[in-house]
């Protein structure tokens, strides 16, 4: 390709499209490369670009257009084994596997060069994904098992994939004890490792692998640790961006500080200036007073409006504090009480003791993490952090996704939930503030439901342009001076919540979120025989 761009009567589309291919800018080169085969005659020089086209249009998994393209090659191409490489790629994505494992079996067949580890590890790995679609379990292992062997042992990233993909064949062929001694293997090392998203996908293959063999303790363990690396990768990013917030906002206060104090200089200057040049100049150095005077009232204004601000924003802070103060003594106290009860059980070796303490531990730790979620939703919903965009949905799936997080809780105190959704509803709202609304109401529904309880959900139509939600469970209930101050959460602050009445944070919440989705929640309770919440929503365009 080189000595093409070394010639006088160069073509500039053609050598740009091979520069832009070997810095892998790979749209430059797509781009270039089609404008080059507009004007290009000679054949070599068109296989070239063809084959440029196509590497570019597999990056961008266009793969009918990168099997034209492919094709468009002659026979006389000079590196027509990377062109078997690409077309067993091709055909991958196109999920034609029989045709994926010929091509790259001619690639292995065919006496050129490119055959490096990089290719070479590619096409292993390609061929026994091919085979493991194909249930040809022996030459799944055979190849994975050879990619496997070219990793270098300080390539932790690839070792944990590759031994995830051995896994899952196994797991394919009911070989569950293999299967299950390599998904333990690449999750302790996803454990030692950098990587968070390996350490969520390892974590996720053991919950699954520990709920299909019954052990369903174990199972929730790695569901909660499976969450904890999803949310971590997402409270990171959002830490930062507060703290760039917080940093933002200590550098205007300090310019605030400057220029007040650069103003008050200005007005002293003035008024020396005054002083020296005397009586004749008294009119204006009046009008110049006022104009500052004027200012000065403009930023006393400015500033109260600021202090306006941060005392709400102290008064939630404050709120917050208390929240977490007061909430989370009791369970951490319980927590530790629960782990002393443990060792005694352990002492004794009360395997049902043992079991019935880790259940009540478990449920306080997830009562607490609900708390801490509420406490982070609302921090950033006050201080307009909280990402929020309303768009059309089906309800159903939402229901759906948020019932099947807390199958689990229900199960282990035997409470029946009861569902009748309607498959035809569309609603217009941000779904994941609607999410965070239904965990905070069933979670409260599971916890307040005596053993052996019912939780039933509906949704339906409610008017022309409204649809509803309808949760009822047949728990304690609330008392009717609690039930009328929650119905008449209206205009909702911190300063008019009183937690000692029985509204929390997580009432506060759905209140302000549902609110904001321009919808309506309503309560109904009766002491001893259950609480009816129903949220009235908007419905979507279809």
């Amino acid at each position: 390709m080189d000595h093409y761009c070394k010639e006088k009567d160069k073509v500039t589309d053609f050598c740009k499209a091979v520069e832009f291919h070997r810095s892998r800018k790979r749209d430059s080169s797509y781009i270039y490369a089609g404008r080059a085969l507009e004007t290009i005659k000679y054949r070599e020089q068109r296989d070239i670009l063809y084959y440029i086209q196509g590497v570019s249009a597999i990056h961008k998994k266009l793969y009918t257009k990168a099997l034209q393209n492919m094709n468009s090659i002659s026979e006389h191409f000079k590196f027509s084994g990377l062109k078997d490489h690409k077309l067993g790629r091709i055909y991958l994505g196109l999920e034609n596997y029989d045709k994926c494992i010929y091509h790259y079996k001619k690639w292995l067949n065919h006496d050129n060069d490119g055959k490096n580890d990089i290719f070479l590890k590619v096409a292993y790995h390609n061929l026994g994904i091919s085979y493991l679609h194909k249930k040809e379990y022996a030459n799944t292992k055979l190849y994975f098992s050879k990619e496997l062997a070219l990793i270098k042992e300080e390539d932790t990233t690839h070792i944990i994939r590759v031994k995830m993909d051995l896994a899952n064949a196994y797991y394919s062929q009911y070989r569950d004890e293999e299967a299950i001694a390599l998904f333990e293997e690449a999750y302790r090392l996803a454990i030692l490792f950098h990587d968070i998203k390996l350490k969520q996908d390892t974590a996720k293959n053991m919950a699954v692998v520990e709920k299909n063999r019954k052990r369903y303790q174990e199972s929730v363990a790695y569901y909660i640790e499976y969450g904890k690396w999803k949310d971590s990768i997402w409270n990171r990013d959002k830490i930062w961006e507060l703290t760039e917030k917080d940093k933002q906002l200590a550098i205007a206060q300090k310019e605030q500080e400057i220029r007040l104090q650069d103003e008050k200089i200005k007005r002293q200057k003035t008024q020396r200036n005054g002083l020296i040049i005397g009586s004749s100049l008294l009119l204006l150095f009046i009008g110049i007073l006022g104009y500052f005077y004027k200012l000065l009232m403009g930023k006393k204004k400015l500033i109260t409006e600021q202090k306006e601000q941060l005392d709400i924003a102290n008064t939630t802070k404050d709120y917050l504090f208390s929240v977490v103060s007061h909430d989370l003594r009791s369970p951490v106290n319980a927590l530790k009480r629960q782990h002393e009860k443990l060792l005694d059980h352990i002492a004794e070796k009360d395997l049902l003791g043992i079991k019935k303490t880790a259940d009540t531990a478990i449920t306080l730790t997830e009562s607490t993490s609900h708390l801490l979620n509420n406490v982070l939703h609302w921090s950033l919903e006050q201080s307009e952090q909280l990402f929020f965009e309303p768009e059309t949905y089906p309800l159903k799936p939402i229901l759906e996704h948020v019932i099947s997080d807390y199958e689990y809780l229900a199960t282990t105190k035997d409470i029946v939930l009861k569902t009748t959704l309607d498959a035809s509803i569309l609603v217009m709202v941000d779904k994941e503030s609607l999410k965070i609304v239904l965990r905070n109401i069933l979670d409260n529904a599971i916890k307040y439901t005596k053993n052996e309880g019912k939780i039933t959900i509906t949704s339906g139509n409610h008017a022309a342009d409204k649809c509803y939600i309808e949760i009822k469970d047949t728990g304690a209930g609330i008392p009717p001076e609690i039930l009328a101050k929650i119905n008449s959460l209206h205009d909702i602050t911190t300063d008019k919540i009183d937690r000692s009445k029985g509204v929390g944070l997580g009432l506060l919440l759905c209140h302000t979120l549902i609110k904001k989705n321009n919808g309506q929640i309503l309560f109904d309770s009766e002491p001893g025989k259950g609480t009816t919440i129903k949220i009235v929503l908007p419905k979507g365009i279809d």
